[in-house]
Formats: C-alpha cells, sequence, structure tokens
C-alpha cells in the first residue's frame, strides 16, 4: 500500500476513535476503556509517521512493532467496549474492522523488511 494512503488510513482511524469515545455513556468503566483506546488508537498513526521517517531498516522495524503492539492493542479495547456491552457491536463493526486490516497490513510490512535484510 503506497505511504500516503496508509498515513490517511492511520488518521481516519484515529479520528474515528476520537468520535466514538466522545460518545461513549458516562460510566467508570466506560471511561477507563475509552481512555485505553484513544491512546492507544492514536499512537498507530504517530508511530508509523515515524516509521516512515526511519534512518535505517532497523529503526523502521522498531517502529512499526510498535504500531503493530498499539493497533492489537486497539483491536483489544473494541472487543471488551462490546462484550461488556457499553457499545453495540453493530455500531463498531468497521472500526474493529479497519484496525485488524491495519494491524495485517503493518505485519506484513514487517515480514517483507525483515526477508529483504
Amino acid at each position: 500500500m503506497d505511504e500516503q494512503i496508509f498515513k490517511q488510513r492511520t488518521k481516519k482511524l484515529a479520528l474515528n476513535v476520537i468520535e466514538l469515545v466522545e460518545a461513549l455513556p458516562k460510566s467508570k468503566t466506560a471511561d477507563v476503556i475509552g481512555r485505553q483506546l484513544l491512546r492507544s488508537a492514536t499512537s498507530v498513526g504517530a508511530n508509523y509517521r515515524a516509521a516512515c521517517r526511519g534512518k535505517s531498516t532497523a529503526d523502521v522495524l522498531s517502529q512499526l512493532a510498535i504500531v503493530e503492539e498499539e493497533g492489537d492493542e486497539s483491536a483489544y479495547w473494541l472487543e471488551l467496549l462490546i462484550e461488556a456491552n457499553i457499545v453495540a457491536e453493530g455500531e463498531v463493526v468497521g472500526l474493529l474492522r479497519e484496525t485488524n486490516e491495519i494491524v495485517a497490513m503493518t505485519v506484513a510490512s514487517i515480514k517483507t523488511l525483515r526477508r529483504r535484510r
């Protein structure tokens, strides 16, 4: 995938998560999970941008590993919101799918870079 398109997708993910977190019900549980989700989902795009500026293959791989980790964590928090009945699955299924796609593409990029090394 093109670097610019991937940057746009990760930013859109962050913006969609911001919108979701702002709409969460006001409860202690939703607040805690929402904060965690907000932190991890916004980190995906920030770390991808850092990976694009990597000075070496090792640097890029390190940043992409963070993208993978934060993306997977974001999926976890989305799953918790669903399973704790804080949001309906239908409300976040697209967001969860996009998060998992971003993680899968990141993993593929990591594998490709490691093979080329």
